[in-house]
């Protein structure tokens, strides 16, 4: 009996491993989430934080001033703040014109964010090295769309929660790669959106949007990227939507896979 009961147990330890294991990992992978080993906190809702690791993008169509304009307001699901992308300057969607982004600069990271759209066609954008956009925006279900690496995948939108309620992006960015100056290797993003995976090891063929887009976006129609790294970006449009428990964990991938 006891011979015969051996295989039965051990594909139960098996089953029981496996599904654990598994537990584990959607854990870091879904609305609250907690930050992995050696990653860092970036956006906790608070004032503090927010001026601590932000400041805007000054770039071509900026036109508001520091201190950051957005807004720490409650949590419109759960306790706590959170960060609001409230800014006058950007009334009337003129993106560019009060983003912010992360002091620090990144190349390859993980990263978890998570985001709110409380009104219809709320839009804002979280921006991988200020350059590649991954879109946030209701009711948009085109490849410039929900979820979406804009203009270069399909929105996920099936997997959006609708207005006022918590999403999450969970990200692995490879950075592009340069040899004597040159682009030899395009920017890669993975991406689970609520826990669900959308985007494998996608390759990112330019910056869209132009100038007012992000670093690198007046190059060459968007596709002179360079060599230098970017911080997050997050896009402020005019538009109630927010943001909390964004963590970020720098990485070195050294193939060209970002699969996670």
């Amino acid at each position: 009996m006891k011979t015969s009961l051996r295989p039965a147990l051990l594909l139960l330890f098996t089953a029981f491993t496996t599904c654990c294991t598994g537990v584990a990992a959607a854990q870091h992978l879904d609305v609250g989430a907690k930050p992995i080993s050696g990653a860092e906190m970036i956006l906790d809702g608070s004032r503090q934080m927010l001026d601590e690791k932000w400041t805007y993008w000054e770039g071509p169509r900026f036109g508001s001033a520091l201190p950051i304009k957005w807004k720490i307001v409650n949590d419109p699901v759960d306790k706590g703040p959170v960060v609001q992308t409230d800014d006058p300057a950007a009334a009337g969607g003129k993106y560019g014109a009060a983003d912010i982004v992360t002091k620090k600069a990144y190349r390859d990271f993980r990263l978890h964010i998570e985001f709110a759209v409380m009104n219809t066609n709320g839009n804002s954008g979280v921006y991988l090295q200020n350059r590649y956009e991954i879109q946030v925006c209701d009711g948009d279900k085109t490849s410039h769309g929900m979820g979406a690496v804009i203009n270069e995948t399909a929105s996920p939108y099936h997997l959006y929660t609708g207005l006022g309620k918590w999403n999450a992006y969970d990200i692995n960015f490879r950075a592009a790669r340069f040899r004597d100056g040159k682009l030899t290797e395009q920017a890669r993003v993975s991406m689970y959106f609520n826990g669900t995976k959308v985007h494998t090891n996608v390759p990112i063929a330019q910056v869209w949007g132009g100038p007012n887009s992000g670093i690198d976006g007046g190059n060459d129609g968007g596709k002179g990227i360079t060599d230098v790294p970017g911080g997050l970006k997050l896009q402020c449009e005019g538009h109630d939507v927010r943001y909390r428990n964004a963590w970020i964990k720098e990485l070195d991938l050294k193939d060209a896979s970002t699969d996670f």
